[in-house]
């Protein structure tokens, strides 16, 4: 009877804890959303997004920096992706705290965002504009464990 009782405990866990990830990672990516308003000055994502002053962030996930069809970045942005640099949300929420120390000379004219908490939501909002993104094995760890906590591409001026 113990036995049955266990398996109805683990089975009905198994059913919650999903529930309870997907319902933190919904209110992430509605942060996301909201502190992205900051970043539509100058960036758009979504049906229709167009390069303004930054590039669209469709897509910007597992793309190469500097390399947005369309958008005129600056030289250092182009050579952080001729030296391999590839966004992924990681990369997106380190780029996010201070852009001009991560890409000295970049265009990009945001200070920057202080709060972690606010780099990941980012990240995690534009995450649902990179369909096809798949993390490198490098990255599986944040995919798995900290998909609630950070997802997404930052600008790449």
């Amino acid at each position: 009877m113990k036995s049955v009782v266990t398996r109805a405990v683990v089975l009905s866990l198994a059913l919650v804890i999903p529930t309870a990830a997907a319902l933190a990672q919904d209110d992430q990516v509605a942060q996301g959303e909201n502190v992205f308003k900051k970043c539509k000055v100058c960036h758009q994502v979504g049906d229709g997004a167009a390069n303004k002053v930054g590039p669209i962030l469709n897509n910007l996930f597992g793309r190469v920096a500097g390399t947005e069809e369309g958008f005129k970045y600056s030289d250092a942005m182009v050579a952080k992706g001729q030296d391999g640099l590839i966004w992924t949300p990681e990369i997106l929420v380190e780029y996010l705290e201070k852009p001009r120390d991560f890409v000295p000379g970049t265009k990009m004219a945001f200070a920057g965002l202080a709060d972690i908490a606010d780099r990941e939501a980012v990240a995690a909002y534009l995450l649902t504009f990179s369909p096809d993104y798949v993390p490198a094995e490098g990255d599986a760890a944040m995919a798995e464990g900290d998909a609630a906590t950070t997802e997404g591409d930052a600008a790449s001026q």
